[in-house]
């Protein structure tokens, strides 16, 4: 059936008796499909941020606003919410960190970003060269570059993921003539695009499990209908960035070809991947028919994403991209940004990925020498280089104790605490990232600062039974 060139957890502390990792019915409290296509309440959070009633989006509330000031806006003067101020308040604290994890580009302020793309453009393209028109010259060159790594003959450059692999499925479903689409109930297209699969492009999906892990191969060749192609994101980011092993990955490939249909990768997050995997990246993305991959979520790119499969699907999905809005005029800074992800960013991943391990049972470590009632780090050892971590408070005490960890000690240990929908009063979860300055962490910093960190949310908690009391004295 492919189209492609000659080829076709466990938990750390003390364990409640509902283990949010445990593979039952629904993920870490969310809703889940029923195996028919049919969604049930709310997927891990995904409709609230920060404990506020906010919509997290793709990037989980992520702060991407301008500087603190005063509480006036920047449109017409509107004062700022409570929410944005916030906001103000934790990316202040966060660029003033002498220590973190993570600096997440959205973190950095317009100028910083255009000076760094500006020093490190020349390094990966000709700069004398014309700028792009309608996807040609960087762009082009880009698309190039992806396809060999991938091990693709063509690729095609997209404004975003999302209809990147909007468009992939679409392709697919007019080929095979069918237009089911089995995922997992926590992948991106149903939980962050707004049921675009069925609302754009009439696609329908199924489910094989609901557990938080991608299927099996006996749960792929046992689903009671049919589907044309079966999409796995690797890894499964809302599970927990969560990835099979190989033997388990090539035996879902398998099964799902032998039920005639296509394999498609969302591969976002595919970068990291190669690891956990011990296989390079060309031969991972070789089991698949066709994969999705983006430039700023690992590789720390301005935007974009690229499709890479057999020729004539890409021709014709660059069809696709302009009738969906995707053929933009010029992209170069993307694509600048992109060429300089994989020249600097991608072979540094491995390193991170190897001091995440350590940093999460570090974590557990200093976790379980503080007292907390409860903790799970998850998975444990992570697959990549971001994981989860879970607690028994509300997201309100601790981002608080974060951010006050934060201002008081110029350490940034975790950024935003959200909670699962629909979950026990109570319970958050954050995702941990370890990029570049996380490396000069020690196991001691780790156990040191989770330990800190807990220190501050008892002192926030102690805080706020105080101001209860006082209110209610003195009402």
């Amino acid at each position: 059936m492919s189209e492609r060139d000659g080829n076709h957890a466990t938990g750390t502390g003390q364990e409640p008796a509902h283990d949010c990792g445990d593979e039952h019915d629904g993920v870490h409290g969310g809703g889940h499909g029923d195996g028919h296509g049919r969604k049930r309440g709310g997927v891990h959070g995904t409709e609230r941020g920060d404990g506020q009633g906010r919509e997290r989006g793709d990037e989980r509330g992520e702060e991407h606003r301008d500087e603190p000031g005063d509480e006036r806006g920047h449109e017409g003067g509107a004062r700022l919410s409570s929410e944005d101020r916030r906001r103000h308040r934790r990316l202040a604290a966060w660029r003033a960190c002498e220590r973190v994890l993570t600096r997440p580009a959205m973190d950095q302020r317009l100028g910083e970003r255009l000076a760094a793309l500006a020093t490190d453009a020349g390094a990966v393209y000709d700069l004398e060269e014309r700028t792009d028109l309608y996807g040609d010259g960087v762009v082009a060159e880009l698309e190039r570059r992806v396809a060999a790594l991938l091990g693709f003959p063509a690729a095609a450059f997209f404004p975003t993921g999302t209809m990147a692999q909007q468009v992939a499925l679409r392709c697919w479903a007019g080929r095979t003539g069918e237009r089911t689409v089995a995922l997992h109930p926590l992948a991106h297209p149903e939980v962050h695009e707004g049921d675009a699969l069925t609302a754009v492009s009439g696609l329908r999906t199924v489910h094989a499990t609901n557990g938080p892990r991608l299927p099996t191969a006996e749960e792929v060749q046992d689903l009671a209908e049919p589907f044309g192609t079966l999409m796995l994101e690797l890894p499964l980011r809302d599970a927990g960035f969560v990835l099979p092993t190989w033997d388990e990955l090539v035996a879902v490939v398998e099964a799902a070809r032998e039920r005639d249909a296509v394999v498609h990768f969302d591969g976002a997050r595919l970068w990291e991947c190669a690891s956990h995997f011990g296989r390079p990246l060309a031969e991972i993305a070789g089991l698949a028919d066709s994969v999705y991959v983006s430039f700023y979520k690992s590789l720390n790119g301005l935007s974009g994403a690229a499709l890479a499969g057999p020729r004539e699907l890409v021709e014709e999905a660059r069809a696709w991209r302009h009738r969906y809005g995707g053929q933009v005029f010029q992209q170069y800074p993307a694509a600048l940004s992109a060429l300089a992800g994989l020249e600097r960013k991608l072979p540094r991943l491995p390193a991170y990925v190897a001091h995440a391990r350590m940093v999460a049972a570090e974590l557990a470590a200093g976790l379980a020498a503080s007292g907390t009632p409860w903790f799970r780090v998850h998975p444990e050892p992570p697959h990549t280089h971001q994981f989860q971590v879970w607690l028994p408070y509300t997201p309100e005490v601790l981002n608080e104790a974060a951010v006050r960890q934060a201002e008081e000690t110029k350490v940034a240990l975790f950024r935003v605490w959200t909670s699962p929908l629909p979950a026990p009063e109570g319970l958050a979860f954050t995702e941990v990232t370890v990029t570049e300055p996380a490396l000069e962490w020690t196991a001691e910093d780790v156990r040191a600062a989770a330990g800190e960190f807990v220190r501050y949310v008892e002192r926030v908690e102690r805080d706020r039974r105080n101001e209860k009391e006082e209110a209610r004295t003195a009402g």
